[in-house]
């Protein structure tokens, strides 16, 4: 389980995030949502090491991170898929996957059939440049190697953006196969409202650095998540 708890992080003089506490259960997927700029990316990308936070806490499975670098966060099993995908553009995608084996043991460098058996496409292009890939490609080729690490926390962030809805739904079934699983906690930022309603077991929504609503999706109704997302 990750819990994050009252995290605030600041971009020079400005503060970012104020006090945001989070938690993602093994098999499951929170939801985080809001508007354009409440946040969001911040707070995955604090998780993930890639910008230190002030105060608060991270932990996973009850051990305290500290402030973890990105190599620190991935080797204790935090895998993040960031807003625009990131993907070498000039490496093979067989290369690009292979990246993922930084955080692992050598005995571990090989890529699982299951990482196929998840994103057919991946396969059938392994010789392809990742650049040549389309956006859908290219963000299925971004997960692939986030679970390359071995994840106990996949953070997501805008998976759907730009991609053609054959390919979310596609992304949708992946998610779902993982939580069926039960080994891994998901945190999704997503602006498409139906796809992270449809996912989301808990939904914690931002508002302008703070968290504004939390709820289980348990008898949660579509119209009253939508409102709190708009406000």
């Amino acid at each position: 389980m990750l819990d994050v708890k009252d995290l605030t992080l600041k971009y020079g003089q400005s503060q970012i995030l104020n006090g945001v506490s989070l938690s993602a259960k093994a098999g499951e997927v929170t939801a985080l949502m809001g508007t354009n700029g409440v946040g969001k990316t911040s707070l995955l990308k604090a998780i993930a090491g890639r910008h230190p936070y002030v105060d608060g806490t991270l932990t996973l499975d009850g051990q305290n991170l500290g402030h973890p670098t990105p190599f620190e966060a991935a080797k204790a099993g935090i895998a993040y898929v960031p807003q625009g995908r990131e993907v070498f553009p000039m490496m093979t995608v067989t290369e690009n996957l292979e990246t993922g084996f930084a955080c692992l043991d050598k005995a571990d460098h090989q890529i699982p059939d299951h990482i196929y058996d998840l994103f057919p496409v991946l396969r059938d292009m392994a010789q392809r440049r990742g650049g040549d890939l389309s956006g859908g490609q290219q963000q299925q080729l971004a997960i692939a190697r986030a679970l390359i690490t071995r994840p106990k926390v996949l953070l997501l962030d805008e998976p759907t953006e730009g991609i053609q809805p054959n390919i979310i739904q596609q992304i949708g079934e992946v998610i779902r196969i993982l939580c069926q699983a039960g080994t891994m906690a998901i945190v999704l930022v997503e602006q498409y409202f139906d796809f992270a309603f449809d996912l989301g077991d808990e939904f914690t929504v931002m508002k302008r650095g703070e968290v504004s609503f939390n709820r289980r999706a348990d008898g949660l109704a579509r119209e009253t998540l939508y409102q709190q997302v708009l406000v």
